[in-house]
């Protein structure tokens, strides 16, 4: 995961202007709630991305910043200006779709250059400017070809480049990864995020892709049923999820139900029928013993350890799958409970010497701070 946060940690709370807001924004088809009341503040020169699974509202949501349809309810500013109802040629973006959507019959630096005879730029600027494209998505070589002489990362590319080529102060981008392979999507990844700071543009990413969206957004508005369920840096989305749906949908998750007990300043101790015990979180917010909360654990976060006295955050399995990535594994066991956990080692020494096998008794442990809890 890229920290690529780090240079937005102070834009949430900063006197800067939003360049997109959008203010209870409602798309309606029928009875069918696309967009449910969706309020954001987007900030210059962000790369921000909205996630979800299929049928959340997130490309629907980037159709009506785009102005390709128009909101039942709410309003849409760009850089302080209300487009709610503007056609989309009048607002100050542009998008680069899925499909690249590129011209068959022109070649590469024709398509690139389209935008901007239709702008009505002189040619010799245009030229420097196509060339200039070119050089930053690294296709110099390819200028004379035909889409169906590129490859689909080629295609990717000459399509980024004819988004950028009109210099827009914000690009949306609709799954632009969604059709290159796995290697070549891990690296374009870090070759977006590289150009988006380059340029200083604010993109806005519609993506299904958690890990796409972790690697290079510096904000995520995670999405479900049409609604935002929240939104967050990367880390503390991963860290700190704000409900059960959040936590499962990023990252692998065990989550354990359980009962406030007491809370002592920052402590908390919870029993949990599904963890066979107590377990113990630091959250800072005060509770209700006999209170209901799920416990949140990452698998990194579980530890193997030797168990001699029963303490809070400590649970016995037996190993019933194990899956190896090559640089870490991922260990499936069951509790005595029932319940099926997972956890993880990091494989730094050979498979063969793996210290841990199916049908082996582990036991397991966690601090109280690298857990969350969550409280619906």
């Amino acid at each position: 995961m890229q920290d690529h946060n780090k240079p937005f940690a102070e834009v949430d709370a900063s006197e800067n202007e939003p360049i997109i807001q959008i203010d209870k924004v409602t798309k309606t088809y029928g009875d069918l709630y696309a967009v449910d009341d969706v309020s954001l503040k987007i900030y210059p020169g962000e790369f921000f991305s909205l996630l979800g699974a299929s049928g959340c509202g997130k490309s629907t949501l980037l159709r009506l910043l785009a102005g390709f349809d128009l909101p039942t309810s709410g309003r849409i500013y760009l850089d302080g200006q209300d487009v709610t109802h503007l056609p989309p040629y009048q607002r100050p973006l542009n998008i680069m779709l899925q499909s690249y959507a590129l011209f068959p019959h022109m070649s590469v630096e024709d398509n690139i250059a389209f935008g901007l005879k239709q702008e009505n730029m002189p040619k010799s600027e245009r030229i420097e400017r196509v060339r200039e494209m070119m050089h930053l998505v690294q296709i110099d070589n390819l200028a004379k070809r035909k889409p169906h002489q590129l490859s689909g990362g080629q295609k990717q590319r000459v399509a980024l480049a004819r988004s950028l080529a009109k210099h827009p102060k914000i690009l949306l981008l609709d799954e632009p990864l969604g059709a290159l392979d796995k290697k070549l999507r891990e690296q374009t990844q870090f070759e977006l995020v590289n150009i988006q700071e380059r340029l200083g543009i604010t993109f806005i990413v519609v993506t299904h892709d958690q890990e796409e969206a972790m690697t290079m957004s510096s904000r995520i508005a995670l999405m479900r049923d049409g609604r935002v369920m929240q939104v967050d840096t990367p880390r503390r989305m991963y860290e700190y999820p704000s409900s059960r749906y959040a936590a499962d949908f990023i990252g692998l998750i065990n989550l354990f139900n359980g009962t406030v007990t007491s809370q002592h300043d920052d402590q908390v101790l919870i029993e949990s029928e599904e963890a066979g015990g107590q377990l113990l979180v630091r959250h800072s917010q005060p509770l209700v013993a006999g209170m209901a909360v799920t416990v949140a654990v990452r698998p990194e976060k579980l530890q193997v350890i030797s168990c001699t006295n029963e303490q809070p955050n400590q649970i016995r399995g037996v190993i019933k799958e194990i899956a190896y990535l090559g640089d870490v594994s991922i260990y499936h066991a069951d509790l005595p409970t029932g319940k099926r956990i997972q956890f993880t080692q990091s494989n730094v020494q050979a498979l063969a010497e793996q210290p841990l096998s199916w049908d082996e008794s582990v036991c397991l442990s966690w601090h109280a701070n690298s857990c969350s809890l969550l409280v619906e």
